[in-house]
């Protein structure tokens, strides 16, 4: 094992693996209002050129595809083949996706060249197309994700054993690979941060010129993924470097590969709308006939009360949509994760007993303040998205498996758990009954798919479980902590006194 962890196409087999998960459960057709929404723009420029989508497959289906069986949607989903996506903007009389269109424009530029070689147009054989393009998308950002996290994984020190047990917790105990049936910007934003994070987890990300281009086309890509989360995610990023540089070549690098996606991303959105502000923000935009949204549910808005704002934020943690209790081994970090955050890199030197950091080994301070600054900025980027959500939304994100704009959440929040499991080796048993539990709740989501209506099939009872086992570890290692603190019997007063 040890000999697989170091080799240097262990991350590209896992990565395939991965990969081959992902191919095997992506759908040949959109599931969606959302992922049909992104298709119907890539779908017109492939074929007509343009990003408007008043003529696409996605919005209303032709009636020859629906003769041949060869369809954009899923064959018991009548509305949707009927009425095509709804998340759609009406602008200066055309209809456009209410998703950034750069990423749309790199999928366009992905799939032409399978066309050259034959591969169907997807007005033709929309099947095709939108298997390929999930595979690729969704699919390809999932795989990232898990050769970076196991790289993580080797560079903050965790044992190769446990280095594979904690991968395959992130990459079959979570929401992530229900996430790779369909195209979505979750998905891809996940392999986008977890790429970023693997940067940040060296020293040297912030001291080379290349590093700090490549961290910033990174975060320039994540803008454009989600123009809610693309902003804190690049403030973030940039607050680090300059705070961990202040040299002028150092921020430069970075600006020199955030600032042309960025100026795309809103040099795009002003071509469409003649706005600076994302274009799907602006009500006037969404009346077109049919539209269920209104002013009301759109996300970009103050809309709660005090008290309704605390339980909203509460519930996007832990309510029936809740981030936490959908990726269950995270929740090692409510209890856990501080006591690693305010005493970076100390360990316990027993498997059993967690003993005074007076007297536990200390990691390298190379390591402690490279594990640190990064994890620090990807967990200020997650906080502040929450709670920009928190605020601006009352939706969820919608008809979706609990909260998909915080899929990418699951990298920093899995190197913290990598830190958890190095350096708290007691917590490693916890970590195994939450992960187990985990899987359990993972297969019900792959089963229900990332496009659920309905809360996930006998989440609670699971939940419930998990905790359950997660209490019983819990209380056999404090009952054996509490037994090895008994004296030996040579140790007795009165064994003393003789």
């Amino acid at each position: 094992m040890a000999r697989f962890a170091d080799h240097p196409a262990s991350a590209w087999i896992l990565g395939a693996v991965a990969l081959a998960i992902a191919a095997i459960g992506a759908k040949p057709y959109a599931g969606s209002w959302n992922d049909g929404s992104r298709m119907a723009t890539v779908e017109s420029l492939v074929d007509r050129g343009t990003l408007a989508i008043d003529d696409s497959i996605f919005c209303k289906t032709p009636q020859h595809l629906l003769d041949s069986g060869r369809l954009p949607y899923a064959a018991d989903r009548a509305d949707l083949l009927l009425l095509g996506t709804y998340d759609k903007l009406l602008v200066r009389g055309h209809l456009h996706s209410d998703k950034p269109a750069v990423v749309s424009i790199l999928m366009a530029a992905v799939y032409q060249p399978f066309m050259w070689f034959g591969v169907p147009s997807p007005g033709q054989r929309p099947d095709i197309f939108c298997y390929l393009m999930t595979v690729l998308t969704s699919g390809m950002a999932y795989a990232v994700a898990v050769g970076c996290l196991w790289v993580l994984g080797r560079r903050v020190g965790l044992e190769p054993r446990w280095r594979l047990v904690w991968l395959a917790a992130f990459a079959l105990s979570t929401y992530a690979p229900t996430y790779t049936q369909h195209v979505n910007n979750g998905a891809m934003q996940l392999g986008v941060v977890a790429a970023m994070c693997l940067l940040l987890v060296s020293q040297l990300a912030v001291s080379r010129f290349t590093s700090l281009l490549a961290l910033g086309m990174l975060a320039g890509l994540g803008f454009n993924l989600d123009f809610g989360s693309g902003p804190p995610l690049v403030a973030c990023t940039f607050a680090l470097v300059w705070w961990k540089t202040r040299k002028l070549r150092m921020i430069f690098a970075f600006a020199l590969g955030v600032l042309p996606w960025v100026a795309a991303g809103l040099g795009l959105n002003y071509a469409i709308g003649g706005v600076w502000k994302p274009i799907n923000m602006y009500p006037e935009h969404f009346q077109f006939p049919g539209t269920p949204f209104t002013e009301e549910n759109l996300t970009g808005f103050f809309r709660h009360e005090p008290l309704d704002q605390f339980l909203y934020a509460g519930a996007m943690l832990f309510g029936k949509h809740g981030f936490l209790n959908h990726n269950l081994p995270l929740l090692l970090l409510v209890v856990a994760g501080g006591s690693v955050m305010l005493n970076p890199g100390a360990r316990s030197t027993s498997e059993g007993l967690c003993l005074s950091p007076l007297l536990a080994h200390r990691a390298p301070a190379s390591r402690k303040e490279a594990s640190r600054s990064g994890l620090l900025a990807m967990l200020a980027w997650c906080t502040l998205t929450w709670l920009m959500y928190a605020v601006l939304s009352n939706n969820m994100g919608g008809g979706c498996c609990s909260v998909r704009w915080f899929v990418p959440f699951l990298a920093p929040g899995f190197w913290w758990l990598a830190l958890v499991l190095r350096d708290r080796p007691e917590r490693r048993p916890e970590f195994v009954a939450l992960a187990a539990w985990g899987a359990v709740l993972a297969g019900l989501m792959w089963w229900k798919g990332p496009w659920a209506m309905r809360m996930v099939p006998m989440m609670w009872p699971v939940v419930g479980m998990a905790l359950i086992a997660w209490g019983v570890v819990v209380w056999r290692r404090r009952r054996s902590e509490a037994a090895a603190t008994i004296p030996f019997p040579s140790q007795s007063p009165k064994a003393v006194a003789a």
